[in-house]
């Protein structure tokens, strides 16, 4: 664990939406000397910089300076950011600097890891931790489940709330991972809840980014879980204890729509089980569940006219899995974006046949287009995502279902999904909802 009291540290990225805040609190509580620094703008920056202005920080706002990272004893890297190919981490590593990053800091200091449970996939894990924090929620009275990493805020200041029995649940991305394989850590349950390409701009290759994800179950002990579908040990080994994720045999009652969901609830109450979970309590539990924003979220139903948002589909194996959620020749499916050099000639083929209309946005909008035509599906290249909601108003028909799930990141046109997904709602809600009626066949 490292001694942080009177260490010069850099946290490089506050982030517009918070994402230092929790470490920059917990290092200031620690007794470090902390610099923020951001290539955003203070006033771009203003309402993270609100809540913690009270903190003794020293800020370098709109740009990074390379002193700073010299200068630096420990620094908090945004795990997003690669520092084999970041000029500055290369300064603070040459300089002697210990790079971290705020999930590091978190596991190095919980009080018991035999009471962590990790969760990573390239689609699923999201809405997969989220149901496993709803069971473990719903069904234990006597200590607290916290859900943290990559779903909801740091749970860094709130370590002093955290005992050694309560249950700690934690997404985490293949970049997270790397930096925990680093401090030899993995949890005490891991679930692996599938695989295809993501990320292949930063890992390169398909193996590589198993390699990373192989890092949840690295340093697990005997006694340790390790949960992953069976057809993919060509990729995954574990000296823990292995449960296979099988395919379930029946649905469960859920609110929210589409067999990937039935695998995801399935994953949750095999990881609850290992937990000392009742499976028909988890069943009850998930009953309720309703679903995250941005995955499947049910944006309107107008005139018998669904509209989903679902902007946390980046890859395109998932949203092949929210097409097939729907009856064939009803659904406008909105696809692509930032071009992460995945292979969507797959995702866009089977758009193509499941779909009545396909619209396509983004940098990836041309090539899945294209990819897309001879099919059933009309195919409208729309660039945009206002032009593609405004295309689905000429084309719906009653019953039929408008979904954004583009099988691409975001960042070629919005800040992050959040900010996409955001868009589309109120774009529907106008168009929609909340508008003017949209014609209907």
């Amino acid at each position: 664990m490292l001694n942080l009291r009177d260490q010069k540290v850099v946290v490089m990225g506050l982030g517009r939406f918070g994402g230092g805040i929790g470490v920059t609190q917990y290092l200031v509580s620690q007794g470090a000397k902390v610099l923020v620094t951001d290539q955003l703008s203070e006033k771009e920056l203003a309402q993270s910089l609100a809540r913690i202005k009270s903190l003794p920080v020293t800020y370098r706002l709109g740009e990074h300076d390379h002193d700073d990272f010299k200068c630096a004893d420990i620094v908090v890297v945004n795990p997003a950011v690669d520092p084999r190919a970041n000029a500055y981490l290369q300064t603070a590593v040459s300089h002697g600097a210990k790079l971290t990053s705020e999930i590091r800091l978190l596991t190095q200091a919980l009080p018991n890891r035999e009471r962590v449970i990790g969760i990573t996939g390239t689609a699923g894990k999201s809405t997969t931790t989220a149901m496993i924090g709803t069971i473990l929620s719903e069904c234990l009275t006597t200590s607290k489940t916290w859900v943290g990493g990559n779903l909801g805020g740091s749970l860094l200041p709130h370590l002093h709330e955290i005992s050694a029995d309560d249950w700690i649940v934690l997404e985490l991305s293949s970049f997270m991972l790397e930096g925990l394989d680093e401090d030899k850590w993995s949890p005490h349950i891991a679930l692996l809840t599938n695989l295809s390409d993501n990320h292949l701009d930063r890992h390169g290759t398909l193996d590589a980014y198993a390699v990373a994800k192989q890092s949840i179950f690295n340093h697990q002990q005997p006694n340790d879980i390790a949960i992953f579908p069976p057809e993919l040990n060509h990729y995954f080994t574990s000296f823990s204890q292995y449960h296979p994720l099988e395919t379930p045999s029946q649905d469960i009652d859920l609110l929210i729509p589409g067999k990937h969901n039935q695998l995801n609830a399935h994953a949750a109450m095999l990881v609850c089980e290992q937990a000392g979970i009742d499976r028909q309590r988890a069943v009850t539990a998930l009953g309720e569940f309703p679903g995250l924003p941005h995955r499947m979220q049910l944006v309107v139903e107008h005139e018998t006219v669904r509209y989903f948002n679902d902007s946390k589909c980046t890859t395109p194996s998932a949203a092949m899995l929210a097409m097939d959620a729907f009856t064939p020749g009803t659904l406008h499916m909105i696809l692509g974006g930032y071009d992460k050099h995945a292979d969507l000639t797959e995702m866009a083929k089977h758009a193509g046949q499941v779909c009545r209309a396909v619209y396509t946005i983004g940098q990836t909008g041309t090539a899945i287009a294209h990819a897309a035509r001879g099919g059933n599906a009309q195919v409208i290249a729309c660039d945009t995502l206002e032009k593609a909601v405004s295309a689905t108003t000429t084309r719906i028909h009653r019953g039929d279902v408008v979904l954004l799930s583009p099988g691409c990141a975001s960042w070629d046109q919005f800040t992050n999904f959040e900010q996409r997904g955001n868009a589309f709602v109120s774009q529907v809600l106008n168009f929609s909802g909340e508008g003017y009626p949209a014609p209907l066949k």
